[in-house]
């Protein structure tokens, strides 16, 4: 059964930071663009950070250039979200999704596996 789940979401202090984990399980990581995506309350789903199966070429919405890093380890089929400096206004559920293409395009219908998201909030 292919599966992700995210880890590493919680509570933090405006300036803090969070590193946040997607493992796959039942498919290989390697195969596929990943990309994290969030949604506020009350907001549209927005693509945060995605990177490429062929390259490791990565896209970085413009809101988190220069604080959010993005990574991948195949050996532990996992992907990372280093997010620093963080503000309320990333407060959000972070989701992870692989796509199985080389892109770093956000478009979450190229998408195919979801994990079910983990709650960042940021809040003094």
């Amino acid at each position: 059964q292919f599966q992700l789940v995210e880890s590493g979401g919680g509570l933090v202090q405006p300036g803090g930071s969070l590193r946040l984990s997607c493992a796959g399980s039942g498919f290989s990581l390697d195969y596929y663009s990943i990309g994290w995506f969030r949604q506020a309350p009350g907001k549209e789903r927005e693509g945060v950070s995605c990177i490429s199966r062929t390259d490791g070429r990565t896209f970085y919405v413009d809101s988190v250039k220069g604080r959010f890093t993005m990574s991948r380890d195949n050996s532990k089929n996992a992907v990372y979200l280093q997010m620093n400096s963080l503000t309320p206004e990333d407060t959000a559920v972070y989701y992870c999704a692989a796509a199985p293409r080389g892109t770093v395009a956000p478009i979450a219908e190229w998408y195919k596996y979801w994990g079910p998201g983990t709650q960042v909030t940021v809040s003094s």
